[in-house]
């Protein structure tokens, strides 16, 4: 997936196939297919396949805020697990 509408402020990167940090470390008030409740930060998004992809990736019922999420170098730097670490801390943050 290419990203070509970044946070403000932000520079926009293209996801890296198989991270998967965003469907892991933060959390998610809306209700996800097999998720009726959200998501609570930490926990594996039930949609995320083995190698780390979006199973709703394109389909209706994939939550607004997944749909509308902008890596940004930012936020996801440039490792899986600089995003891994970079999401944990604004999950924490913005707790």
């Amino acid at each position: 997936m290419t990203v070509d509408v970044p946070l403000a402020g932000s520079s926009p990167v293209s996801c890296r196939i198989g991270c998967g940090a965003c469907c892991v470390v933060i959390s998610i008030s809306s209700a996800i297919p097999g998720m009726p409740h959200g998501k609570p930060a930490g926990v594996r998004c039930v949609q995320l396949t083995e190698d780390n992809r979006c199973g709703l990736f394109g389909l209706p019922e994939r939550p607004a805020i997944c749909v509308s999420f902008r890596a940004s170098l930012e936020q996801c730097g440039d490792r899986d697990e600089t995003a891994y670490r970079n999401l944990a801390w604004l999950e924490s943050a913005t707790a």
